[in-house]
């Protein structure tokens, strides 16, 4: 007898850039020009950013992987050196750490925020803790009153991982602005997209001076070409990324208030499924959401979560798991000795998360297949 076959009514892809003809024309005015790198709109762009994100400062880059790399050079952390920091986050947050020859120290996470528990951080440091790298996953900013207290009163350096937190408020500040420095990254799943790129956020003249030197192969502001005083990179960012950067930070309200509506039509539609939860934010936090994850209840096995992407995938929505902690990639299990069990509240919200389509293109009726596929798998 012939097999049972499920017609893909359509294909709903996980994540796509909002680009609208304003984008488009800054990009092609850019091109008429001779100024493909290295022109103006850099410091345009870097100008409206800052004055965005509430900071004196603003340095683009090539992603905000770069952006991270350079933060660690800038603050001199090296071999021998420590920097707390959560496993439950791209790879990038913990990488930045290894390759200056320092080590990243994990904390586990809080098993609603999702984000670094602040109440493990001081019992992970040692005389050789320089700094704290919080992660603001997700969107929503982490507990970053209580880092900067520890901070202070510790006297360490503070890298916010904002990457996927551009336009969060708390309070009266933006996110990215609560640290030394912050990090920004723009590749197309993004709230703002230039393509590829990042941006450095900072009120240290200092920091973001040398990061402006290390990005362009260590050459200094106003010296000559072929003059390198100290050793750099090309984490440049382009006229042309820059271009569309501006023309999405003049959209960003817009843009970002599309994302608002599809994650609460998801919430609305999801809110009352007991098998299910959803990320939490701190009183004060009003989020600029990058993705929209739910949590499998604890009945649920990792297992049972792969089979579900494997089938939501089958029948064309867009879904993957985030994230897969850290500390169990195998290069980190390797070099750091670390193994399942470490940090298991990473591990158990980890092995039950999927990220479904999230972006401004989806309908009502989108969402409304998507969640009852979902209810159906459940």
């Amino acid at each position: 007898m012939p097999t049972e076959t499920f017609v893909t009514p359509k294909t709903i892809p996980l994540a796509r850039p909002n680009i609208t003809q304003r984008e488009i024309d800054a990009i092609v005015e850019v091109l008429q020009t001779p100024n493909l790198s290295l022109g103006p709109k850099v410091p345009e762009f870097e100008r409206a950013f800052a004055e965005y994100c509430g900071t004196r400062f603003a340095v683009a880059c090539s992603s905000g992987t770069t952006g991270l790399h350079l933060l660690v050079r800038a603050m001199e952390i090296g071999p021998g050196d420590e920097v707390i920091t959560t496993p439950y986050s791209f790879v990038a947050s913990s990488n930045c750490v290894l390759m200056e020859g320092a080590k990243p120290v994990f904390v586990d996470i809080d098993p609603d925020a999702w984000d670094i528990d602040v109440s493990r951080i001081e019992a992970a440091m040692t005389p050789r803790t320089k700094a704290i790298i919080p992660v603001d996953v997700f969107g929503p900013i982490a507990d970053m009153d209580s880092v900067r207290a520890i901070a202070q009163r510790r006297k360490l350096r503070v890298i916010e991982d904002s990457c996927e937190a551009l336009g969060t408020r708390y309070k009266t500040k933006m996110a990215g602005s609560f640290g030394d420095a912050g990090v920004f990254g723009f590749y197309p799943n993004k709230q703002l997209t230039t393509g590829e790129g990042g941006m450095i956020v900072t009120d240290d003249a200092q920091v973001a001076d040398l990061c402006r030197s290390m990005r362009n192969q260590g050459r200094e502001t106003g010296g000559g070409w072929l003059a390198h005083p100290r050793m750099g990179y090309n984490y440049r960012l382009s006229d042309i990324n820059c271009a569309l950067g501006l023309a999405q930070l003049k959209r960003i309200r817009e843009i970002i208030a599309e994302r608002d509506r599809v994650h609460a039509l998801y919430r609305e539609r999801l809110s009352d499924e007991p098998r299910l939860s959803m990320q939490k934010c701190r009183p004060g936090v009003t989020p600029s959401w990058f993705v929209f994850v739910i949590r499998l209840a604890d009945r649920y096995t990792q297992t049972d979560r792969d089979r579900m992407l494997k089938t939501l995938a089958a029948r064309g929505i867009g879904c993957s798991n985030y994230f897969a902690p850290i500390h169990l990639q195998p290069f980190y299990m390797e070099r750091l000795g670390h193994k399942p069990g470490d940090f298991p509240i990473c591990e158990r919200v980890a092995a039950r998360t999927i990220a479904l389509p999230f972006h401004h293109q989806l309908s009502e009726s989108d969402i409304d297949f998507i969640c009852a596929d979902l209810r159906s798998l459940l």
